[in-house]
């Protein structure tokens, strides 16, 4: 593709570059497809740990010249974890790419995990857990992963548990990075003005150098069984908080942008969504309301979330019920149609003007789709839905009988 430009090493890396002429800024960062799904249960938590210890120490750091090496120069390192990622990424003036290349790759590639710095991190994350653990808003989240996947790894908390993050040890992390890394799939994603020669001369003495490395890990464990339940649970919240919803699409599926639209107009960020709309400023029943769709590679997650008075929870749930149905039995007209993909364009063309999700999201697009679709394809397959798309999608996917449903009531 013309927007990109791509560089592949012998030892599997990728490189996937955009140059946007007019910053001084470059962001870039090392994406591996590793993440919380691919832990066994003795391992619960230990990428996201990975992340923490990638800033503790390497062959030839120590914690305070990793913390240091970019932020003295005024950038940024910054590290998250998801079910299927695990990423390490940098922002810096364009005449310290070089530093920020050379450093991500140690804190990637050379941690050594420390032993007394595992048992530092150890104390920092079992806290991260207890402020998790204090926010409804965050542990309804989790909560309704498990509800939904039950024993599979994608219901399980990223942060793991205190008994397995009370446990690990040096030789966990290298033996879980051993058996789970492959150098073919992790990708080098970069968007700055350096001309694209420039950056792959840069990237070539550091990551070249990485030793080609399979893994012994077995394909990922489909989800599949699942079953609608509905959960309540006493917490000592003042406000009920629900979450409901169902599996959905996988990242692969071709119903996956009509679907990201049509749960974009129940429940996204717009203040005119229909739960907004009807929960809020109709009936004054909640101050936030959301529908959110995650996709994964085997399948993916419908969920929507908002806090109410316990007195006004079922009063929430028929309203909502009320928007699912409609979207199932009257199709969109043109006006609306049409409103609905404009705001979706819209969206979707301010989020690749901040170049730091850019640069993210090519790299995890790369890795889960082998392409990096440009902003006029996606744009171009937007205008393309259709209404009856729409409505086929909802009667497939709103059925309010196959919605999990999980509630934090005040005790």
């Amino acid at each position: 593709m013309t927007d990109y430009q791509l560089h592949e090493w012998p030892n599997g890396l990728r490189l996937v570059y955009k140059q946007v002429p007019t910053t001084r800024i470059v962001h870039c960062g090392l994406i591996l497809d590793v993440g919380s799904r691919d832990e066994n249960e003795s391992q619960q938590g230990i990428v996201h740990f990975w992340e923490h210890m990638a800033f503790r120490g390497t062959k030839k750091r120590k914690a305070f010249h990793i913390l240091n090496g970019l932020e003295s120069v005024g950038g940024e390192l910054n590290a998250y974890t998801t079910k299927e990622k695990i990423c390490f990424y940098a922002s810096v003036l364009d005449r310290y790419f070089q530093k920020a290349v050379e450093l991500l790759a140690d804190i990637t590639f050379q941690a050594t995990f420390p032993q007394k710095q595992i048992e530092k991190e150890r104390s920092v994350i079992l806290e991260e857990m207890a402020m998790y653990e204090d926010s409804p808003d965050d542990a309804i989240q989790d909560d309704f992963d498990q509800l939904v996947f039950k024993e599979h790894p994608l219901g399980k908390n990223i942060l793991g548990n205190r008994s397995s993050v009370g446990g690990f040890k040096q030789h966990d992390f290298l033996q879980f990075i051993n058996e789970n890394l492959r150098t073919e799939r992790v990708v080098f994603s970069c968007v700055g003005n350096l001309p694209f020669a420039k950056v792959v001369k840069v990237a070539d003495r550091y990551l070249n150098q990485v030793q080609a490395q399979g893994n012994s890990r077995p394909p990922r464990a489909w989800f599949n069984g699942y079953h609608a339940e509905q959960k309540s649970v006493s917490r000592s919240v003042i406000q009920a908080h629900c979450a409901l919803g169902r599996p959905a699409y996988s990242i692969r599926h071709q119903d996956r942008l009509p679907f990201f639209a049509l749960v974009n107009l129940l429940g996204g960020p717009g203040m005119n969504s229909r739960l907004n709309l009807t929960l809020r400023e109709k009936h004054g029943l909640v101050y936030a309301i959301e529908a959110q769709y995650t996709p994964y590679q085997d399948t993916g997650l419908l969920s929507i979330f908002f806090g109410t008075d316990a007195r006004m929870m079922g009063r929430s749930l028929k309203l909502i019920k009320k928007e699912l149905v409609l979207l199932q039995d009257r199709p969109l007209g043109t006006l609306q149609l049409h409103r609905v993909k404009e705001q979706l364009v819209g969206q979707l063309a301010m989020a690749e003007e901040h170049n730091m999700n850019l640069m993210l999201m090519m790299g995890k697009s790369l890795l889960d789709l082998d392409q990096i679709k440009s902003l006029e394809e996606i744009i171009s397959e937007v205008r393309s839905i259709t209404a009856a798309k729409i409505q086929d999608l909802a009667r497939e996917m709103f059925n309010h009988k196959d919605f999990s449903v999980l509630t934090f009531l005040p005790k």
